[in-house]
């Protein structure tokens, strides 16, 4: 069993910019990356609306500067998952990775939100940040020109679709039902059918993924009839929701209906001694500059609450 001032969960912007603050507060926090660090930066290519980075910067590179800062100043970082906690008693968090017992005075918790992908296997990972995203505010820079797609029915896929329409020079918009079924509200829908930049395509699933070394081009294969079809586009995006990264906190911690964790204020959790930070919690924004402003608010509130122990 560890003894630790303060644990973060998480190794996105929330849960690296958390570290940064608290390391230099000399917590010198111990930060569990989990089986994806960087979270969903790690996926995207250039990133071109950070503040300060006027030439851009790759996700992974800004992954790698933002732990290198946080382990300047005193940040730990294990390459571990964690698995199980217990927060029953306030003042001593219990947490586990695999067998391994680590107890806290105070957590951060930073785990993030993972894409919804089509379920289509190990091809989704290859094309991963090479044509394949979850981001339009993201990414729809870099196809300037060119021809995307969007997946989903919903206010969001519609909004994605419209947003793309600034740089793609067309846009389709693929939902597996009618059009009577769209999730969409009907304003939204109207935007998308005014468009003309946008074709929007009904029943229809995509089924596989091609290219050689980027995407090239999709499968679609009809709901109703099973017929399939080859689509050439340059770029997918998935607008088919998010799933949070919060299931070991259910029974721990208040979750919202779409498992999204509650907060209180603006980062505290139910519990004293437990803070939350960025798209575990977040899920109307869902922005690398969102999710690091939440986690230096929850570094300061940590550090408050850290503080007010000694009396």
């Amino acid at each position: 069993m560890t003894k630790e001032k303060l644990i973060i969960i998480g190794s996105g912007p929330a849960g690296l910019t958390a570290a940064l603050y608290t390391a230099r507060a000399e917590l010198s926090p111990l930060v569990f990356e989990g089986e994806t660090p960087g979270g969903q930066l790690m996926g995207t290519t250039e990133i071109e609306n950070w503040p300060g980075a006027e030439e851009g910067l790759m996700g992974p590179q800004l992954v790698t500067r933002m732990r290198e800062q946080a382990k300047k100043f005193g940040a730990r970082t294990e390459f571990k998952t964690i698995d199980k906690v217990d927060f029953s008693d306030s003042s001593n968090l219990k947490l586990w990775s695999g067998e391994t017992e680590y107890n806290a005075e105070a957590v951060i918790i930073a785990t993030g939100a993972s894409a919804r992908w089509l379920g289509l296997g190990k091809g989704e990972e290859k094309y991963w940040g090479k044509g394949y995203t979850a981001c339009a505010t993201c990414d729809g820079a870099f196809y300037r020109d060119k021809v995307v797609a969007v997946v989903g029915g919903g206010d969001s896929a519609c909004e994605e679709a419209s947003f793309l329409t600034r740089f793609a020079s067309k846009v389709y918009q693929i939902y597996r039902g009618p059009q009577e079924k769209m999730r969409a509200s009907k304003p939204m829908q109207k935007r998308v059918i005014d468009n003309e930049k946008i074709e929007l395509i009904f029943n229809k699933n995509v089924t596989d993924l091609r290219g050689e070394n980027k995407l090239e081009a999709v499968e679609i294969t009809d709901a109703v009839t099973g017929e399939t079809s080859e689509l050439k586009i340059d770029g997918l995006f998935m607008a088919i929701g998010h799933n949070p990264n919060t299931k070991i906190f259910a029974g721990q911690l208040d979750l919202h209906d779409n498992e999204y964790l509650k907060v209180e204020g603006n980062t505290k959790s139910k519990i004293s001694s437990v803070f939350i930070a960025g798209d575990c919690a977040d899920f109307r924004y869902r922005q690398a500059v969102t999710a690091a402003g939440m986690g230096c608010m929850a570094a300061l509130d940590t550090e408050k609450y850290l503080e007010s122990l000694k009396g």
